[in-house]
């Protein structure tokens, strides 16, 4: 790897597009490399994930209008057009990124990076696949693709925080993007340079979309920054030029939403020729719950089924997950949100709270991404009573190894102390999540074929299931023409019963 030393520079400092952070992207992107066989595998698995949550989330109202509008915007001239998950139809290739990223996010229950910011790589995968859908392209392109998506946005994420600073971390998802679908297209370094910063520039936005009483427009968000992603690389195509140096300017992001003008960062990108294996890093989800949920959802279990008193909230006087900084911060009651100790918030709400995730999964042993966060489940009494006797502390040795670089001391868990109501104080912890690459039972494709097969049971025929993985499993061999098989039809389409959702298309 090379670590690119990025800070600001005055107008005045005439800064060599070669020596930009947008410039260092793109000689990454442009370069074509075949991946490893390991990291083709991974690809595949991250495809058959992404189609099971999107599946899963068919019916919900967010990923119903953004596919009414993507439907409303039939495919460009340029190109054959691009599936939507669900639906009949093909439509412009950046309006299919939208209503496929707004169908994989829904549910947040797909993959996972977390370093200096947080990410979900997989949200690069619904604009690649759309363009290259569109354009032609065949499936090792598109896996060529995919995986300069993962590495770009894993680089940026392991080196630069956004959250510091309340911008939402979709800021590096617009940039990794735009770059995988240069890769996919096989463009140069200076075109694929322009539109990684106009991608960067048209998608940075604050946090408040995940704070609070959390909106419709999570799913929206990395949605947005993919369908913007897909539209600078045409304006890039075409000659157009963007805000430069956007990352390093004096009016740039470091200086005016990052770390201020004062601000540098290292960031590691491979060097000519290095092969592009930063996928590997990523992890996936088990349970459809943010991810720093995991590991707690398997220990939760694991005590209920162990000790089932602890289920009994007249048995619990207290209940401390000790804990990293960014899990006490953002999903804990750190966070200073009385949302998430209601029983009325929202799922999006609900999903982003450890206290409502830990007692759920405790009392049943389970989580299910539709029946644990319905609200007869929510509101049961004996469920509130004990949701609010957990709170969450910082440890500065989880968040120690929250950060870490170490992929074997990295954690994402902590240790538990429940109080009982006879003075017995019962105390565990774990580190990873079981399905984590470190973990109890490491997801494999075995795993993912299955969460497929959970998520489709009922809404896609077996033929149709059957039909997926088949392809999906050929990804790196599909030819030109076959990349479209790459979506599923419901066996009831939940559009057709859903209520008209009128707008300006």
């Amino acid at each position: 790897m090379i670590t690119h030393h990025v800070s600001v520079h005055r107008s005045d400092e005439a800064l060599p597009p070669e020596d930009q952070l947008a410039y260092a992207i793109a000689t990454v992107a442009a370069e074509q490399l075949d991946p490893a066989p390991e990291v083709t595998d991974m690809v595949v698995n991250r495809l058959i994930d992404n189609t099971a949550v999107a599946v899963a989330s068919l019916g919900r109202a967010p990923v119903l209008a953004a596919r009414a509008q993507a439907e409303a915007h039939r495919p460009s001239t340029g190109g054959r057009g691009s599936t939507v998950v669900g639906s009949a139809l093909r439509t412009s290739p950046e309006w299919a990124a939208w209503a496929n990223g707004v169908a994989v996010r829904e549910l947040d229950y797909h993959d996972t990076f977390l370093a200096a910011e947080y990410s979900h790589p997989g949200d690069n995968i619904p604009p690649v696949l759309a363009v290259a859908q569109h354009v032609g392209a065949d499936g090792a392109a598109l896996v060529r693709g995919i995986v300069t998506g993962y590495e770009v946005q894993v680089d940026l994420v392991r080196a630069i925080s956004l959250h510091a600073h309340k911008i939402d971390h979709v800021a590096h998802l617009g940039p990794s993007a735009a770059a995988g679908i240069g890769t996919l297209l096989g463009l140069g370094a200076d075109v694929i340079a322009q539109a990684v910063a106009q991608a960067l520039h048209t998608t940075t936005a604050t946090r408040q979309s995940r704070k609070g009483e959390i909106s419709t427009w999570k799913a929206y968000a990395p949605a947005f920054a993919g369908k913007a992603a897909v539209e600078a690389v045409d304006r890039a195509m075409r000659g157009q030029t963007s805000p430069a140096p956007i990352y390093e300017g004096e009016d740039g992001v470091i200086a005016w939403l990052l770390d201020g003008p004062g601000g540098a960062y290292d960031v590691p990108l491979p060097e000519k020729g290095e092969a592009r294996r930063a996928i590997l890093d990523t992890y996936t989800k088990e349970h459809s719950a943010e991810y720093q949920a995991q590991a707690w959802i398997d220990l939760a279990r694991r005590l209920g089924a162990e000790r089932p008193e602890l289920r009994d909230p007249d048995a619990v006087s207290a209940v401390v997950l000790h804990t990293s900084h960014h899990t006490h911060h953002v999903i804990g009651s750190g966070s200073g949100d009385p949302q998430k100790y209601d029983p009325a918030a929202s799922r999006e709400t609900l999903d982003h709270s450890i206290p409502y995730i830990f007692t759920v999964a405790l009392q049943d042993g389970a989580w299910h991404h539709v029946a644990s966060y319905a609200s007869a489940r929510a509101g049961r009494p004996d469920t509130v009573a004990l949701w609010r006797k957990v709170t969450t502390a910082e440890d500065p040795e989880w968040t120690r190894r929250y950060h870490s670089s170490d992929p074997t001391e990295k954690a994402f868990g902590g240790r538990v102390e429940i109080t009982l109501t006879s003075g017995e104080t019962v105390v565990d912890e774990i580190a990873v999540a079981d399905a984590h690459p470190l973990g109890a039972r490491p997801f494999a494709r075995a795993d993912y074929v299955r969460k497929f097969r959970t998520l489709a049971q009922d809404v896609l025929a077996e033929a149709e299931v059957e039909r997926f993985l088949g392809l999906a499993e050929r990804l790196p061999d599909l030819r030109s023409g076959e990349l479209a098989g790459l979506t599923v039809r419901p066996l009831v389409d939940p559009a057709a019963a859903a209520a008209p959702s009128r707008g300006i298309f």
